[in-house]
């Protein structure tokens, strides 16, 4: 299939870009690279030994993207475009809530125009709010603690209401955990531009001396050591599982959580990279971070038992693999 990704040359979008090659589709990237670089692409295409045809554009700007459509015959989007920092979400509410769901709903008005019936979201277990763990696809979903949250909760209504309005127009929402990892090449990864929002990142700086110790926000959640628990997954499981789903796409709105099913904290994820590495990760507690919960976990039964798709690496092949990236780079971005 000839694929639509936007957001492509970011951390995610282009893991899934090299799962969507590797498994024989043609890829066509839209990315304004507010957040990755153009070197992204190139790195994509020295991976594969394939091409990609890329676009510098916003998917929020509608032209832009009719443009997309009418120059490439496309079968499928993946809508990976879009704000993600829940602090800043905090701070910044307003572009938050214009880029994600304006881009989303430009993406798929042009998907109507143009007859194009295969649409995977990028969604995020934040939408699950405050909700008991392991969280389950079948959940209401409870307001959020955060703009970013409410911005994909509003998505996936929107995508819902457009397929019971269109019956052809099939969806499936993913929602995922926390990424961490790299390609095993060291030749991507998530490199975000300033301080990271994310740990992983922040962790792999510290090792190398670009940050001087790690800040862990709150140790007085009711977890077992009292820092912030969440479900760790691989990028590479999670580019493999937008691929199955967009593969395995049937009409009508299909959610999955893409996660492993296990949670752990941020200390001992801290511990897990040092074991991986052999490297000291010096840190301090600081304040909780405005907008973050205790703890969230998957169940991830329904993608296994539907897609025939699971999260194969484990904690110490993500601390591993994101370290050889770090290693590897040496800018301060993609």
């Amino acid at each position: 299939m000839n694929i639509l990704v936007t957001g492509g040359a970011g951390y995610i979008g282009s893991h899934t870009c090299v799962a969507l090659l590797e498994a024989g589709h043609s890829v066509i990237i839209a990315d304004n690279l507010c957040n990755s670089k153009r070197e992204t692409v190139e790195t994509i295409m020295q991976i594969t030994n394939k091409e990609v045809t890329f676009y510098e554009v916003d998917v929020t700007n509608s032209e832009a993207v009719d443009v997309l459509f009418r120059n490439h015959k496309i079968d499928g989007v993946i809508h990976f475009a879009g704000l993600k920092a829940v602090g800043e979400s905090v701070e910044k509410p307003l572009d938050y809530y214009y880029n994600n769901i304006v881009s989303t709903m430009v993406l798929a008005k042009a998907c109507l125009t143009y007859s194009v019936n295969k649409f995977v979201f990028s969604s995020s277990a934040t939408v699950y709010g405050d909700n008991e763990v392991p969280f389950v696809e079948t959940m209401r979903l409870l307001p959020t603690t955060n703009p970013y949250g409410e911005t994909k909760a509003m998505c996936e209504r929107i995508l819902t209401d457009i397929a019971k309005a269109n019956p052809s127009f099939s969806v499936s929402l993913l929602r995922y955990f926390n990424p961490v990892g790299a390609h095993e090449s060291g030749l991507i990864g998530e490199a975000p531009n300033g301080i990271p929002n994310n740990l992983m990142p922040y962790v792999t700086q510290v090792a190398k001396g670009k940050l001087e110790k790690l800040r862990v926000f709150g140790n007085d959640y009711p977890t077992a050591d009292g820092t912030g628990v969440r479900d760790y997954i691989h990028v590479l499981d999670l580019a493999e599982g937008h691929v199955v789903a967009l593969e395995k796409l049937t009409e009508g709105v299909h959610v999955y959580n893409l996660g492993t099913g296990q949670g752990t904290s941020v200390l001992e994820l801290v511990k897990a990279f040092e074991e991986a590495n052999g490297i000291e990760v010096p840190y301090e507690i600081v304040a909780r971070r405005a907008g973050d919960i205790a703890s969230f976990y998957a169940d991830a039964s329904k993608a296994k038992r539907e897609l025939g798709w699971s999260a194969k690496r484990d904690i110490i092949a993500m601390c591993r693999d994101s370290w050889r990236f770090e290693s590897n780079n040496k800018t301060e971005g993609f």
